[in-house]
Parts: C-alpha cells; sequence; structure tokens
C-alpha cells in the first residue's frame, strides 16, 4: 500500500488552498471589504454534528494566506472525535481577513471531515478482524491526497494512489496482453517502479491460475461471501486478499469475517456528505 509523504502533503495543501482561494476571493472580497480593517475578532468554529475531525494543514495554509496574523486555537485534535454543537477552533484576528477566509475553511474541513468520519464508521464494524479498510481511486478530482490523507485519518489505509505508482491488473489488462501469465510478466518488468502489483479475479479459476504463477496480492471483485471464504481457504496465506464491490456498512462486517486481509472501499471518498461546521463571531475568547 502506498502512503503520502510530508512534502507531498504539504505540496498538495498549497496547490489546494491555491485553487480554492482563486475560486473564492479571485480579485478580492466586496464584503469583507466594507468592514474596517482595523477592526478584530474571535470566530468559533462549531461542528453541529458528531465527527471526526480533518482539515486543519488546509485550515492553516487559508489563514496563513489570508489572515496571517491571526492566531487559532485548536479544542479538538486532527483526527479526534467531536459531539454535535462541540466547539472545534477559534481564531483571533482581523474581521475583515477571517471573513474572507471562513467558507473555504468550512469547506475544507466540511469534506474532509466527512471521509474521515465515513472511514471511521467502517473501520469501527471490522474491529477485531484482521481486515483493513482500504480507499480507491474514486476520488474528486485535484482532491485525492487530501481525501486519502482523510482515510488515514479516520483509522483507514491508502490503495494506490494512481497509475503510477502501483500495478492493478484487470481483466481488460488480461485481454489486451494476451493472457494472465503475459500481463504478471510484463508487470513485473516494472517492479521496481511499483508498489506493489495486484492482480484482480473474479472466479475461482483466475484465483487458481493467478497463484500458480506466484502472485501475491489478489483483489476478489464482487465475489459472494461463500466464494471468497473458499478463496481464504484454497489461498492458505500464499497471497494478499483483498474484497471489493458495493461494500456498504451493513455488508462489511460478513466480508471481514471471511478472513480477508484488506475490504476496499469507494464510498469513502466518492459519496461524501459534508460535515456541517459553522463559524461565529463573538468580542471574546471561549471559556
Amino acid at each position: 500500500m502506498t502512503s503520502t509523504t510530508d512534502t507531498d502533503l504539504a505540496s498538495a495543501v498549497a496547490e489546494n488552498v491555491d485553487r480554492a482561494l482563486a475560486e473564492d476571493v479571485g480579485s478580492g472580497d466586496l464584503t469583507a471589504g466594507l468592514i474596517d480593517p482595523a477592526t478584530q475578532a474571535v470566530a468559533t468554529i462549531i461542528c453541529r454534528e458528531a465527527a471526526v475531525i480533518c482539515g486543519q494543514p488546509w485550515v492553516a495554509e487559508v489563514l496563513r494566506r489570508v489572515a496571517p496574523s491571526a492566531r487559532a486555537q485548536w479544542f479538538v485534535p486532527e483526527g479526534g472525535r467531536c459531539e454535535p454543537n462541540q466547539k472545534i477552533v477559534q481564531i483571533s484576528g482581523s474581521a475583515r481577513e477571517l471573513l474572507t477566509a471562513e467558507r473555504t475553511c468550512l469547506n475544507f474541513l466540511q469534506t474532509l471531515s466527512a471521509v474521515a468520519t465515513k472511514t471511521a464508521q467502517f473501520v469501527a464494524q471490522v474491529q477485531g478482524t484482521n481486515a483493513a479498510i482500504v480507499d480507491l481511486r474514486k476520488t474528486l478530482p485535484g482532491l485525492r491526497v487530501a481525501q486519502k490523507y482523510a482515510v488515514r485519518c479516520g483509522g483507514g489505509k491508502n490503495h494506490r494512489m494512481g497509475l503510477f505508482d502501483a500495478v492493478l491488473i484487470k481483466e481488460n489488462h488480461i485481454a489486451a496482453a494476451g493472457g494472465l501469465r503475459q500481463a504478471v510478466e510484463a508487470a513485473r518488468r516494472v517492479a521496481d517502479r511499483a508498489s506493489f502489483i495486484q492482480v484482480e479475479v473474479e472466479t475461482l479459476a483466475q484465483l487458481q491460475a493467478a497463484l500458480d504463477i506466484g502472485v501475491n496480492m489478489l483483489l476478489l471483485d464482487n465475489m459472494p461471501l461463500e466464494r471468497i471464504r473458499e478463496a481464504v481457504r484454497i489461498t492458505a496465506g500464499r497471497a494478499s486478499l483483498e474484497a471489493s464491490g458495493g461494500v456498504s456498512l451493513e455488508s462489511v462486517r460478513a466480508l471481514a469475517e471471511t478472513g480477508v486481509d484488506r475490504i476496499s472501499v469507494g464510498t469513502l471518498t466518492k459519496d461524501v456528505k459534508a460535515i456541517d461546521f459553522s463559524m461565529r463571531f463573538s468580542d471574546k475568547p471561549v471559556e
């Protein structure tokens, strides 16, 4: 499995904030411009529902760009849980600058906390089994690093970051290469550039064929539970097994109990229902 380095994350945060501020602030905030630049304010961001908080590096970068003199005090750590209507962070600084930063900060928090929260729900469902919850490439364009970071905040693990860092051989790759053996042999020639080589199988016959040529990572695609259990028995630890396909909170526990090593869940990052945050101004710090 791949992971993002600190350098990759810092670069992604900067790029994400660049685009977000360009589309929201543009040439300047006309409404915030009505406020006296000398006016100071204390802004408190409140989370309106139970959630796993994620997005602090993005909030910090927005403030660095828009409100460089602002001071932020976080009451919930990154990856920490909050209750409904809990105060998450208090920010002191220029009222004008905080008003300009408000929506961009909240947008990152609502999206990334949603991913972290959903991931944590899936992780809780498989607790006590050996199965890890893994993400996919089904991410919002331009926010892949951010969403995969949020998956980690929620207790999940990352699959490949993109097409460039690992090999996942699927049915169409096998057909285009002229067969499974040919596809795997070609993959092994670029193994030094790939963090892993994985083959997707849909039948037990395909599973056996992959095991026979020494494939050590297999993706069981849309298999029914009984077939997955049989795949685990046949494999007998010779390869790492990942289950995938239409996984829900209701079905994930049964999948985990088959004995697979990982369960990949596209809904972690593609079906994002934003967490509800709001920012409120006051004239004194939160006590």
